[in-house]
């Protein structure tokens, strides 16, 4: 049982820096026994004071009674004991020094005490929290609507409703294999890796919160979830086709995919194209959106500068090259390139749909398992096709290579990348027009 006494607090050492609590839980002077979470609490400048650990509403709290000092009006530890006494009783009551209603058990006894009612914080809140907080404000993501719409769609909807102190780990097992059946191993692990993420942030925020997910739950390993989809000349041919003929989607949407291909780039990143980062045949992606933190320059082929397309009626100065953002009259709404395109997931789906019909009406099934960003691995393979230096080839798609980065340059190798994007698009267009090339060869032939 430890001791305290004024000559005790008082020949208490400080610390070189910040403070020290020293705790003399269930010791007693004259009678009076401190409650749990006791002590005294000296900093670096030589000040002591009473402080009590407890609990407010489940969290752990450090509250000071009173200054130590009794030749100067200060508290004795008599009388710090019995102002802890009557805060205990008090909390116990449920009311804080304030005065306001409080909860004075930790979370996990209180819901074993209330039952299956959540009395707090669910899941579904924390993760609007996490999306509000974190993905919007913190980190600003640009993934930020597909978290949000797979929360939404299906991690909501199975574990949404459970409190944070009452999810376990085979809450989450469940929603991974409901996931799994419907919509397939891949999308359940992406659910995992965004619910992982936000059970981690909150518990950096809650000292009573554990997070239900442990190593294992993943429904894929890394080298099955890695893609290495190229689409074959035959897919190219087909997609082309159906972007020349798809109905529904945004008039920018056609160039926008074509675009993809023929620079190589990510979705997002061509997607928020806009005419302050073209200069003449130049394409220069800022390194706040783009994905090595590096500005990117894309010597844009005369095939891939045509896709910029004219100036919308109402655009101001510069513009969003794939935009639907219409501004005006009723009767003249006109694009204005206010705002860039970021209807995906629709439009592909048409996309889909004409693709499927084209290869049905030849008696060919329909392209399988591709994704927009397959072009970007299928630019790199053709580039590759075209004789293009590997060296060469990872530079004009983007990727630092080895002790590049400390010494950047925007425009290194930018020649050399030119010549990597022309040949590229030359090569699609051979693709793009087989019968011509297969011409083009017979009569070199006769006039060999």
């Amino acid at each position: 049982m430890p001791e305290i006494s004024e000559d005790i607090v008082e020949n208490l050492s400080a610390p070189e820096a910040g403070n020290k609590v020293h705790f003399f839980s269930g010791a007693k002077l004259r009678g009076k026994e401190a409650p749990a979470g006791f002590g005294v609490r000296c900093t670096a400048g030589g000040a002591k004071s009473f402080v009590w650990f407890h609990r407010v509403d489940g969290r752990k709290h450090l509250e000071t009674i009173g200054q130590w000092n009794p030749k100067a009006g200060g508290l004795t530890v008599y009388a710090a004991i019995g102002k802890c006494i009557d805060r205990k009783k008090a909390i116990a009551k449920g009311v804080d020094k304030d005065g306001k209603d409080i909860d004075p058990r930790p979370k996990r006894t209180a819901l074993d005490e209330d039952g299956d009612k959540v009395d707090g914080l669910t899941v579904g809140g924390l993760l609007d929290q996490f999306v509000d907080r974190y993905v919007e404000k913190e980190a600003k993501l640009r993934s930020g609507d597909q978290i949000k719409t797979l929360f939404e769609r299906l991690v909501k909807p199975a574990i949404g409703k459970l409190g944070v102190y009452e999810i376990k780990r085979s809450h989450v097992v469940n929603m991974l294999d409901d996931i799994t059946d419907d919509n397939g191993p891949a999308m359940a692990d992406r659910a995992l890796a965004f619910s992982r993420k936000a059970f981690n942030w909150y518990a950096a925020r809650d000292d009573e919160f554990s997070p239900p997910i442990v190593s294992g739950m993943a429904r894929t390993k890394p080298k099955e979830r890695a893609r290495k989809r190229v689409l074959a000349d035959d897919e190219i041919r087909d997609l082309w086709t159906a972007l020349d003929a798809v109905q529904d989607v945004p008039a920018c949407y056609p160039r926008f995919v074509k675009m993809l291909l023929l620079t190589a780039t990510r979705r997002n990143e061509a997607a928020d194209m806009h005419t302050s980062e073209i200069d003449g045949d130049m394409w220069t992606i800022p390194a706040a959106r783009y994905k090595t933190k590096l500005d990117h320059v894309v010597p844009l082929a005369k095939e891939a500068r045509a896709l910029i397309g004219e100036k919308p009626a109402r655009a101001d100065k510069a513009w969003f090259v794939f935009s639907t953002s219409k501004s005006g009259a009723d009767r003249e709404m006109q694009l204005d390139g206010a705002v860039a395109f970021s209807g995906f997931s629709k439009a592909k789906a048409e996309l889909d749909k004409t693709l499927a019909a084209i290869r049905e009406r030849e008696g060919r099934a329909p392209i399988q398992n591709w994704t927009l960003h397959d072009l970007r691995r299928t630019a790199r393979s053709l580039m590759s096709r075209a004789k293009v230096p590997t060296d060469h080839a990872e530079r004009a798609i983007g990727h630092v290579i080895g002790g590049v980065r400390e010494t950047y340059d925007r425009y290194e190798y930018f020649d050399e990348k030119r010549e990597a994007f022309e040949a590229l698009a030359a090569l699609v267009s051979r693709i793009l027009n087989p019968t011509a090339n297969v011409e083009e060869l017979a009569a070199r032939r006769v006039q060999a």
